[in-house]
């Protein structure tokens, strides 16, 4: 995979909105459009409490929030909510503090868990980004949800990390053309905050009448 330039680095957060659907990416990114919805607003509200810069410690464990990242590999950049560090015997070294320390991503979700895969390849990507930075192995990291309060661990196995690669070339290549895909409605359409902004009901509807009249000959 080549390098990317800081002039292409694009959002790491809109990673996860290829996965779930590249129309929402591109009005995201492209476009420009937003609109908030219940769902949005939790999150926003749950990001805003876990984004208090700076670090703490308790339990041996060196947590940092709001932590810069980026990957001119995948050609990504963004914010991580929470970065741990525990004690290991591989790792970083800290300032002011002994040994070596073993960098574990935190991403902050609304609801209870989900087994979302675009969830665990924006998990992924941190913890690319931050092995690039460090030089380090970053192994595995966790999804908390916040109506749940728990977190579920995710392995960065060769499979996900695969599948992270290929979404970040994927999101590179939807900017770099810049049309915005047609709409195709789906269930997972109704938890979207831009469904009145995509109406993907009516424009896919559209979309599918042009191609009928076209093959049958009748369009003009």
């Amino acid at each position: 995979m080549a390098l990317h330039t800081e002039e292409d680095l694009l959002p790491l957060s809109r990673i996860a909105d290829f996965v779930f659907c590249p129309r929402r990416a591109t009005l995201h990114l492209v476009e420009g459009v937003w609109e908030d919805n219940v769902f949005t607003a939790e999150g926003t509200s749950l990001h805003e409490r876990t984004h208090e810069s700076g670090a703490e410690s308790r339990e041996g464990i060196v947590t940092a929030r709001s932590l810069r990242i980026h990957s001119f590999r995948l050609g990504l950049t963004g914010m991580a909510d929470v970065v741990e560090f525990h004690p290991s015997g591989a790792g970083v070294s800290l300032p002011g503090r002994d040994g070596l320390w073993q960098p574990y991503p935190v991403e902050y979700k609304r609801g209870i868990r989900k087994d979302r895969i675009e969830y665990r390849i924006q998990l992924c990507a941190q913890a690319m980004c931050l092995e690039e930075m460090l030089q380090t192995e970053v192994p595995c990291g966790a999804l908390f949800y916040g109506k749940s309060r728990r977190r579920y661990e995710v392995e960065f196995d060769a499979a996900l990390r695969e599948q992270t690669e290929a979404a970040a070339t994927g999101l590179h290549e939807l900017f770099n053309r810049g049309t915005t895909p047609v709409a195709k409605y789906e269930k997972k359409c109704e938890s979207c905050s831009l469904l009145e902004r995509c109406l993907p009901k009516i424009t896919g509807i559209k979309k599918n009448i042009r191609h009928y009249l076209s093959q049958a000959g009748m369009d003009e």
